[in-house]
Order: C-alpha cells, then structure tokens, then sequence
C-alpha cells in the first residue's frame, strides 16, 4: 500500500511539473515571411540558454505582405509553409491555412510585419493590417492573446533589391522611414509592442561588423545577422538582457556576439534611433 501510494505521488508531482512547464512556456505566433524566419531562428536557443521555455512559429510565404495574408485568410487557402519550433527542433508542414496556425496554440503573442520593401510605406497598411486583425482576434484561442509588430530593418548599401529604389537606394533613408512606419503603425492599431530588430541591425552596422548583417543584400546574414536579430526577439518578449547570453551560434565569435547582444540591447533601450557602436 505504502509503495502503491509513493508511486501515486510521484506521478502526481511529475505531472505538476509538466503541466507548470506547460505553464511556464511562452507561445509566438509570427504571420510573416522570409524576414520573420530571420528574426526567429535562433530565437528558441538564446530563450533556451537563458532558462526560458518557448514555443515559436511562422506562416511562412516568401515576400508575402500584409495585403497577401488578408486576401489568404478571406478565402482560407492552404498557401503557407508553417515552421515550427518545439523542444528546439523546427518541423515544417507545406499546405496549411492561416486558420489553421492561429488554432494550432493558444498563442501568447502574434507578430505582424509588412513586406520589407513596402515596410516604409506607412500608407500600404491599411486597411489591409486592419481587416486582418480582426480576423485573427475573432480566431485566435487565447483570450489574452497580445499582438506584435517587427520592426524589419533596411537593405544593405550595396542591395540590388527593386525595392530599394522606393528609398532612393539610400539606407538610412529607408530606415527613417521603416522606423517611422512602424511606430505610427503600433499608434493606430494600439499595438504596445514593437521588436526593434531594424535598429538592432542598424546599430550593428555601426561597429566594427560594418554593412555586413545581410547576406543578399536584404536577408540576414545567417550567422550574426540572424543572431542580432534573436537577441531583439529575446528581450522584447522577456524583458531580460541579452548581454551575456551564453549560446552564440556555430561560426560566430565571441566579439561578434558581444556585438549582437549589446546591439539588440541598446535597440531595447532606444527603439527608434541608431545607438553609435563604433567604439565595438
């Protein structure tokens, strides 16, 4: 009876520790495109080495904007490849639906970001974001889900992008007004939060790392560039520090790191305008 009862306990306290791990896991929802994979693949092993539990994911569509995710959701097409990450293993399914994300978690947050190249033109938002808003509000499953933006960041100096044109192929003017989009973006539809992460590469670019975050011209280089972004990701949804996080990805230094963190940091502390590293 005694042994019957101990086993009981322990299953008792093994299921209490699951279900407060469960608890503990912080859930993201990105409905984005090739810029959200960006921010987020390297988001589950800084969370990680930090102690923190996550669950992240994007609708992913390469150049996919806000109008294109609106007109997906309004006909319920199976257009998205959906990655997601558990336990720090991403799985992929081709063939789903926006409606299918939204009721795949109960989602803590859900990020929304604009194509990159149209991401300074305040005026091709609405009513697009608008609409597919209230759309993901009437399916989303947590009734105390909150919304997001990600801030995206500028192309490179050098990018060939057709979009770049829109900014005159000028990179801090395209970062003006990415900035100011977005902000006035969050003002209109009372997001309170904003990931910094064109900043946070913005203030990379002024160290020793130079314009080297991208690594076509407008994604991010898939080691530190992708990293910066991360360390954004981490402190806006944690609300710690990311300097001193111990996991950096294979192949970038310790300086490089240093760099990202210190970075994304300082996009934290002043989200709308370049923090100068050129001291790093």
């Amino acid at each position: 009876m005694k042994t019957k009862h101990t086993l009981l306990l322990a299953l008792c306290l093994l299921l209490s520790a699951a279900l407060q791990a469960q608890n503990d896991t912080v859930k993201i929802l990105a409905i984005g495109n090739s810029f959200a994979d960006d921010g987020i693949e390297y988001l589950d092993e800084v969370a990680r080495s930090a102690g923190k539990h996550i669950i992240v994911a994007n609708t992913y569509i390469g150049g996919c904007s806000i109008e294109r995710h609106l007109d997906n959701a309004r006909h319920d097409r199976p257009a998205y490849r959906y990655r997601k990450n558990v336990d720090g293993q991403y799985s992929e399914e081709r063939g789903t639906t926006l409606l299918e994300a939204l009721k795949d978690e109960e989602w803590d947050y859900i990020v929304f970001q604009q194509v990159s190249s149209l991401a300074g033109q305040y005026s091709t938002y609405f009513p697009d974001l608008a609409e597919l808003m209230d759309y993901v509000r009437a399916h989303a499953t947590n009734p105390h889900v909150q919304y997001a933006l990600q801030q995206t960041w500028a192309y490179a100096k050098n990018s060939t992008h057709p979009g770049f044109f829109r900014y005159g192929k000028n990179q801090q003017a395209m970062y003006d007004d990415v900035v100011f989009s977005y902000d006035q973006v969050a003002k209109r539809q009372h997001i309170t939060i904003v990931i910094p992460t064109g900043t946070a590469i913005q203030n990379a670019r002024s160290s020793s790392l130079g314009d080297t975050l991208c690594r076509d011209g407008y994604h991010l280089n898939l080691k530190y560039g992708r990293y910066t972004a991360a360390c954004a990701w981490f402190e806006t949804f944690f609300g710690e520090s990311s300097i001193g996080i111990a996991y950096r990805p294979d192949g970038v230094t310790e300086q490089q790191a240093a760099i990202a963190q210190h970075a994304a940091h300082a996009a934290i502390l002043c989200p709308t305008a370049v923090t100068d590293m050129s001291n790093y």
